[in-house]
């Protein structure tokens, strides 16, 4: 089975063309998930790619643009967490220039540029209607271990050459049904036309029809040597916005202007919310002479250049990355030293320090609304709080209790993987819930860290009845799902508003979905059960709540664990679970007597053989139980003197 955190690096193409070609260059695919969350209309591609486990997102048909980019970016880091970096992969129109010969098929990789990150945003309406340009946004650069790549693999290039062509040559021999459409068209239809020179709006015919191949209409280029790489690799800024570049002058002007080498549409909306490189193989000029016959070869160099450059970078660097999800949750600033010229570092230095103070009071006056809202709704869905109960147990437990379940193969192997239930039944009196503390405890130390990972529990208890019908229960998961998160999420907002327009509790359909929807948007989560059997309301209540944890389990990844006395109608119901036993170890035993002696009466700690036989006469009168001593032995010597 698929585990979405064994991907940690997320590519994204815009249209089908780059999203087969993407495909046709992977070592080996994997499985689709089959457990993503419901709000989740990717399409994906799982594999493998020069020993990374890559994942590959395409927009919707028919949709375009940074917007949704933008979407399709931030659903693949909730389904897939554990992406560490980004890639943005295709094809775009080429800006050729005195000073850069791109011709088609050639491959443009987003790099910093002219006090940019290597992705240019501009307004693409006000530049048409009054041929000037103005810049609307200031993005970020890639991170630096994919440009510290692409900077490596430019050296190797530039003393070795390159071997894409052969590279792809190689992919069409393995899938033949390709060749028509992603082999490279022949270089006489490589035609760049003069700027002046317009194809009739509407004239779907071959340009060499409509606008001829007269030299007077073409800028004539000398043929590549052997000594030039073809395709060429070129490294600089890549314009993006909305709509689509067709207009030869206002191209040349941004040229001139910023040395844009690259216009597209989707890499504007990523940069701060997908930090990721930029890949375009060329297959027009951004001008009116628009065509489709190079947009496979292009979308098949940018593929192969693509696998060249994670060639370049191991498994291990990656994993040693920060997640882009958890980047993004700590509010990661532009960096505002690109929007200003370097020279004039004072400049610099005031504008970035006004802009955290601005920043900070900013977010401070947000905080505290937000918190308030936040603090409303957690209240809403249940007052029921089992973390002071948690805290309660963890401060009076004895150091090392419970380490024997913890290192047992049955726990151990609960925890290696999703969807693996644990059961755990035990005798009056076996410390069940003592052990139920200590799990959760480990749990929060073992994933503090993990953003994507959350751990929920419920303390059953026969004398709060009033607390545990099985709805009660189901908003208590629901609202720690809730509190994993830094905001609260839509789904509940929704339910939140429309109870309150009606007056009314959650439903049964109402809480379901909701559950369903912010459970799956965990890669990992737990559900800690303690004392199944004390949740008495009736054994309709509980079957029913078991078959919602369950159908959580079968949405998900979920761990489920699960403490009770022996019942038989509970047990029947983990059948094929993994069962492990919860008695109290001697060693468990024996560290609770010592701890208690030591407030026995002083006859007691100055005779070594009365001590002895106490803790022989009680472990043995315990045995398999460690919360009778304190139930049935509080102070038992304590009152004889």
């Amino acid at each position: 089975m698929v585990d979405p955190n064994e991907y940690t690096v997320g590519l994204i193409c815009a249209i089908t063309t780059e999203y087969v070609a993407a495909q046709a260059f992977l070592d080996e695919k994997h499985e689709t998930p089959t457990y993503l969350s419901p709000q989740n209309k990717n399409d994906y591609t799982l594999g493998r790619l020069a020993n990374h486990n890559v994942v590959i997102a395409v927009l919707p048909i028919g949709e375009y643009g940074t917007s949704s980019a933008a979407r399709v970016a931030e659903t693949m880091l909730h389904s897939f967490p554990n992406v560490r970096i980004g890639l943005m992969v295709g094809i775009g129109g080429g800006a050729p220039s005195a000073d850069h010969d791109i011709r088609l098929g050639d491959i443009v990789v987003s790099t910093p540029s002219n006090n940019h990150g290597g992705v240019f945003q501009y307004d693409y309406g006000k530049t048409i209607q009054g041929q000037r340009f103005f810049p609307t946004g200031y993005l970020d650069q890639p991170p630096a271990l994919l440009r510290a790549a692409v900077n490596g693999l430019q050296a190797r290039y530039e003393i070795e050459g390159h071997h894409l062509a052969d590279d792809i040559d190689q992919v069409l021999e393995r899938n033949p049904r390709l060749r028509r459409k992603y082999g490279r068209p022949d270089p006489a239809s490589d035609r760049l036309y003069q700027s002046h020179i317009v194809h009739r709006p509407n004239n779907k015919s071959d340009c060499t029809t409509t606008c001829g191949d007269d030299p007077s209409t073409l800028l004539l280029r000398n043929s590549r040597t052997e000594d030039e790489d073809n395709p060429m690799v070129h490294y600089g800024l890549v314009a993006s916005a909305n709509q689509l570049m067709k207009d030869a002058c206002i191209r040349d002007k941004l040229t001139v202007e910023k040395d844009v080498l690259c216009f597209e549409m989707e890499a504007a909306g990523l940069m701060n919310h997908f930090p990721c490189l930029v890949i375009r193989g060329i297959c027009d000029y951004s001008d009116s002479h628009k065509n489709k016959a190079w947009q496979g070869y292009a979308a098949m160099a940018a593929a192969a250049y693509t696998k060249d450059l994670l060639c370049r970078i191991s498994p291990q660097h990656v994993q040693a990355e920060r997640q882009i999800m958890e980047i993004l949750s700590t509010g990661k600033p532009i960096r505002l030293f690109t929007l200003v010229n370097y020279t004039n570092q004072p400049l610099v230095k005031a504008i970035h320090e006004t802009t955290q103070n601005i920043d900070r009071g900013v977010k401070r006056l947000r905080q505290l609304g937000d918190d308030q809202e936040y603090q409303a709704v957690i209240d809403w869905l249940t007052p029921v709080n089992y973390a002071l109960q948690q805290n309660d147990l963890i401060a009076r437990r004895q150091e090392g209790t419970g380490e024997w379940f913890l290192n047992s193969t049955e726990f151990k192997q609960w925890l290696s993987q999703g969807k693996q239930t644990l059961f755990c039944p035990g005798m009056p009196g076996a410390g069940k819930t003592m052990i139920t503390a200590t799990i959760i405890d480990h749990l929060y130390r073992e994933y503090q860290n993990k953003p994507t990972t959350s751990i929920t529990y419920i303390y059953c208890n026969f004398r709060q009845q009033h607390e545990q019908r099985y709805t009660d229960l189901l908003l208590n998961l629901l609202k720690q799902l809730v509190q994993g998160q830094p905001f609260i999420p839509n789904a509940v907002r929704v339910l939140h508003d429309e109870c309150k327009r009606r007056g009314s509790r959650p439903s049964h359909e109402g809480i379901l979905s909701t559950l369903y929807s912010i459970a799956a948007s965990y890669s990992r989560l737990f559900i800690v059960i303690d004392a199944l059997d004390e949740c008495q309301v009736s054994n309709e209540d509980r079957e029913r709540f078991l078959r919602i944890v369950f159908g959580i389990q079968e949405r998900t990844m979920a761990n489920i664990l699960v403490t009770s006395r022996f019942v038989h109608e509970i047990e029947k119901g983990f059948g094929e679970s993994i069962r492990l036993e919860i008695r109290a170890s001697n060693m468990d035993v024996q560290r609770y007597i010592e701890q208690r002696l030591q407030s026995f009466p002083s006859f007691v700690l100055h005779n070594p053989a009365l001590q002895t036989e106490i803790k022989t006469n009680l472990a043995r009168a315990v045995e398999g139980m460690s919360v009778s001593l304190d139930n049935n032995y509080p102070g038992a010597l304590a009152d004889k003197h």
